[in-house]
C-alpha cells in the first residue's frame, strides 16, 4: 500500500481518444508513480468515440489511485456523472472530484472543478450544450476547503488560471482560488504542456493526450518529466 503521493502521472484532452488512453495505461507500470490524473475534455460530443463506461473501464486497469474531471465538452453532465458514478461504487480507487474532492496516499488532498470557469458574475450556468459555470459557483463548490486546510492540497481544473507567464486565456476566479487554498500544485488542462509558478504553487498544463503527450509530475522536487504516448 503506497504511504505517499510524490509522482503523478497527469494528462488532458482525451477527447474520446480511447485507442490512446489504452496505451498510456499499458505504460504506467514503467513508470514510479503514485497516482494518475485525467482532465477533461474526456468524450466530447464530436469525438469519434462517446464511451464513458469504456473510458471508465479503461482506468479501472491502472493499480494507482485515479482521479479525473470532466471538460468544457463533457456535457451533458448526466452521462458522466452516470458512469462515473456506476464505476466508483465497484472501484474505490476510482475518483471523480468535480466540485467535490478526494484522498490520495499521504492525506493529500484532492479536489476540483471541471468545465469552463467564467468570470463574469451573470455568466449563465449551462451544463446541457457544455459545462460553464459562473466563478462564484466554482467558489462556493470549494468553499468545503476552508474546513480542510490542514491538508496538503492539489487543485484540478480544466479551465487555466489568468496569468501571463502560462501565454493562456484564462479566468482570474480560479488564478484566486488557487492563491486562496494555496495547493502544492495546481494542474489544469491545456492543448501544450506548459509550467509557471502562481504565488507559492506549481501550475502544470501536462499535455494533451490526444496528441500523445502526458507528464510525470514529481512534487517533492517540482519536476515535470515530458512523457509520449509509444
Amino acid at each position: 500500500m503506497r504511504k505517499t503521493t510524490r509522482r503523478m502521472i497527469a494528462a488532458s484532452n482525451v477527447l474520446g481518444e480511447l485507442s490512446a488512453l489504452e496505451r498510456l495505461i499499458q505504460q504506467i507500470p514503467e513508470i514510479e508513480a503514485d497516482a494518475l490524473v485525467i482532465l477533461g475534455d474526456l468524450a466530447p460530443r464530436e469525438a469519434g468515440t462517446r464511451d464513458y463506461a469504456q473510458l471508465f473501464r479503461l482506468l479501472t486497469h491502472v493499480d494507482l489511485p485515479t482521479f479525473y474531471l470532466p471538460g468544457r465538452q463533457d456535457a451533458p453532465i448526466e452521462e458522466y456523472l452516470r458512469e462515473a458514478a456506476n464505476i466508483e461504487v465497484v472501484h474505490p480507487q476510482m475518483h471523480g472530484v468535480h466540485g467535490s474532492y478526494a484522498f490520495a496516499p499521504g492525506y493529500l488532498l484532492v479536489a476540483g472543478l471541471g468545465g469552463e470557469i467564467a468570470d463574469d458574475p451573470d455568466a449563465p450556468r449551462e451544463e446541457r450544450e457544455c459545462l460553464r459555470y459562473p466563478g462564484w459557483e466554482a467558489e462556493y463548490r470549494l468553499k468545503v476547503l476552508r474546513e480542510l486546510k490542514d491538508y496538503p492540497k492539489i487543485l484540478l481544473f480544466t479551465t487555466p488560471p489568468a496569468h501571463k507567464g502560462l501565454g493562456e486565456d484564462g479566468s482570474q476566479t480560479v488564478a484566486e482560488l488557487i492563491k486562496t487554498y494555496n495547493p502544492r500544485a495546481a494542474l489544469v488542462a491545456g492543448a501544450e504542456r506548459k509550467q509557471e509558478k502562481l504565488g507559492d504553487s506549481w501550475v502544470v498544463m501536462p499535455g494533451s493526450l490526444a496528441k500523445g503527450e502526458f507528464s510525470v509530475i514529481d512534487l517533492r522536487e517540482e519536476r515535470l518529466e515530458a512523457g509520449a504516448i509509444a
